[in-house]
């Protein structure tokens, strides 16, 4: 009896403690980030009504968040401030950048050497710049 009331503990300490090991490594619950890109998308929106940005302007300026929950927020807004006759404030600071994507890939940069020879031989490569013209 003893060494399967073992075996149970341990089994159940094992299963809480993958919350604990997914937080640590950080591994996020697909249904926990549904509900916060959905609540950040809807402040969002709400945010861009209220600095009387467009719709369109918001969808652009912050791409990554999905649009559904961006126009949720936008349009609860514009009611609000409709009901309430609430004027638009204009933003004072310029839309913030975007969050870095883990999984994007980086555009390689071209070396310098060449694109200062380019740049400088009128868009000839070096080597061709460098012979000498033909009499």
């Amino acid at each position: 009896m003893p060494r399967s009331l073992l075996l149970a503990l341990s089994l159940a300490l094992a299963l809480t403690g993958c919350d604990i090991v997914q937080q640590k490594m950080g591994i996020e619950d697909p249904a926990a980030k549904a509900a916060k890109l959905d609540a950040e998308g809807k402040a969002v929106g709400g945010a861009c009504r209220h600095s009387g940005r467009a719709i369109e302007d918001c969808y652009s300026i912050y791409h990554w968040l999905p649009k559904a929950p961006i126009f949720e927020g936008w349009q609860e807004m514009d009611t609000y401030m409709r009901t309430n006759k609430i004027e638009s404030v204009e933003p004072q600071l310029p839309p913030p950048p975007p969050p870095a994507q883990s999984g994007a890939r980086k555009r390689k940069a071209a070396p310098a050497a060449e694109t200062a020879g380019e740049a400088t031989n009128g868009g000839k490569p070096e080597a061709a710049a460098d012979k000498p013209a033909a009499k």
